[in-house]
């Protein structure tokens, strides 16, 4: 028999189907497996193609001076970077379509996915979010900042070359919203944080995690709103990402690669979104929020049912997904080509 279950963070109900739960193998067949090559020459984000993308807002470069990961404007951003935040007409809550966004290319590489990352290529990218983080939130059109991912056809990607996107919004999305609100009430229902209580059960079940270290817990949600949905949360409480110490962005350096890597052999490379959830940095030191890094592969899509209730059918089990990671080894460069 099916179960209903309650996922308190995001106030969504899943069903999760477990009479047509299917196996790592049965999401596997839906991804496609081809070769890539380590250069494009049509590819603006490989290195020597930098004309093609010449709107350069930061770069980090190597001892050498070759750039190794580089946050350049958008050229289709749907936010106009010109212009001031006014609201055009209050009464229909119409304002200025004014903002940042910015792609991050991840490496001069077109092969070089997260899963097949050094520890100092990812920790050199946490610490580019960070500063693109900080720097969007210092532009006082911006109240809300998104840093998501976008790997793969079924996940929304354009070009395949590994990038991540940043965005600055001048109003706080209704999810966000609503996920705060959320918090706010079981705060001052229970006097402690949501997020935290979430973390320490999964902990102490043990369950459905994927993998712990000193400063962070990545886990399967109990009531996860699709198949293989990871959660990585800090052990610390703080409402704001860009407060992880020195030691944080490094352990989370060496576990993110290992998760996404484990997904990436499970799955086999399948298509997924990551997003890392956070308020902004004068907000860091809220009791009810608690920052962290959602990965959700692309392995169903939402029909007619889910738009008509809200609700979510989950056709994996959140505690076998756990244990099918947890045996996945990470994955390896040479699963790649170049």
């Amino acid at each position: 028999m099916s179960e209903i279950r309650y996922n308190a963070i995001t106030g969504d109900w899943v069903i999760i189907a477990t009479e047509r739960a299917k196996r790592p193998m049965n999401f596997a067949e839906r991804a496609q497996q081809a070769v890539v090559p380590a250069y494009v020459a049509g590819c603006p984000f490989c290195r020597g193609n930098e004309a093609a993308a010449a709107d350069e807002e930061y770069r980090l470069d190597d001892a050498a001076g070759n750039w190794l990961i580089r946050s350049v404007r958008n050229k289709f951003s749907a936010l106009s970077a010109v212009g001031e935040a006014m609201a055009l007409d209050p009464e229909k809550k119409t304002v200025n379509g004014v903002g940042r966004h910015e792609v991050i290319v991840e490496s001069p590489r077109h092969d070089q996915i997260i899963a097949f990352h050094t520890f100092a290529e990812t920790r050199n990218l946490l610490e580019v979010y960070r500063r693109r983080f900080l720097a969007f939130y210092e532009d006082p059109r911006v109240r809300h900042v998104i840093l998501y991912k976008n790997h793969g056809p079924d996940a929304g990607t354009s070009l395949e070359h590994p990038h991540s996107q940043i965005v600055g919004t001048p109003v706080i999305p209704g999810q966000v919203l609503q996920r705060i609100e959320l918090a706010e009430k079981s705060l001052h229902e229970t006097g402690i944080c949501l997020y935290c209580k979430t973390m320490n059960e999964e902990v102490s079940e043990a369950k459905r995690l994927v993998a712990e270290t000193k400063h962070f817990v990545a886990f399967i949600p109990f009531a996860s709103l699709s198949p293989y949905h990871v959660w990585i949360f800090p052990k610390r409480h703080s409402a704001c990402f860009s407060t992880a110490s020195q030691g944080e962005l490094d352990d989370l350096a060496a576990l993110l690669p290992n998760v996404l890597g484990r997904l990436h052999t499970a799955l086999q490379n399948p298509s997924f979104n990551f997003v890392i959830r956070s308020l902004a940095p004068d907000e860091a030191d809220a009791p009810h929020f608690h920052w962290y890094l959602a990965i959700v592969p692309r392995l169903s899509k939402a029909a007619g049912f889910e738009l008509g209730t809200g609700m979510y059918i989950n056709s994996s089990i959140p505690e076998h997904s756990a244990e099918n990671l947890r045996q996945a080894a990470p994955a390896r460069k040479q699963d790649s080509a170049g």
